[in-house]
């Protein structure tokens, strides 16, 4: 695992890793610095560390992360990871608490990419659908009184 960063991790891996939730999610972007203002600014997630090589972040009570593909470079995944185009097609990153018209106007103000306007469906959510600057597609919303 190739890494960028200066110095000592924010913490020790293993101590982060043990301490995540059975379920987790980790999403391999281009530039992990150049990820974060969609996260901060657009979803409004917590930056409980970032640097060149990765981000803990924090969404409504739920932990996720961002790796660096350099970070990647002894991993299975790597050869795929040099492939153009955006990433995680066919996966909705589904949120549930996120006012979808507020969160549709900072997607606005951070030139985000928009691929669905604030919409009410019939399985009872409002969301907008967002993608983050590698193609992640996120679903935020409300649901429906």
């Amino acid at each position: 695992m190739t890494k960028t960063r200066m110095g000592d991790a924010w913490m020790p891996a293993d101590e982060y890793g043990r301490a995540l939730p059975k379920f987790s999610v980790n999403l391999l972007v281009r530039d992990v610095l150049k990820s974060l203002p969609f996260y901060r600014d657009v979803l409004a997630a917590t930056i409980r560390h970032a640097d060149n090589d990765f981000a803990a972040l924090h969404l409504l009570g739920f932990d996720f992360m961002l790796h660096a593909d350099h970070a990647y470079d002894h991993h299975p995944l790597f050869a795929r990871l040099k492939a153009a185009g955006p990433r995680g097609t066919g996966a909705e990153l589904r949120v549930l608490g996120i006012d979808p018209d507020a969160a549709h106007h900072r997607a606005q103000a951070a030139g985000a990419k928009i691929l669905q306007p604030p919409t009410d469906f019939p399985h009872g959510w409002r969301d907008v659908m967002l993608e983050d600057p590698d193609g992640y597609v996120w679903a935020v919303g409300v649901a429906i009184p």
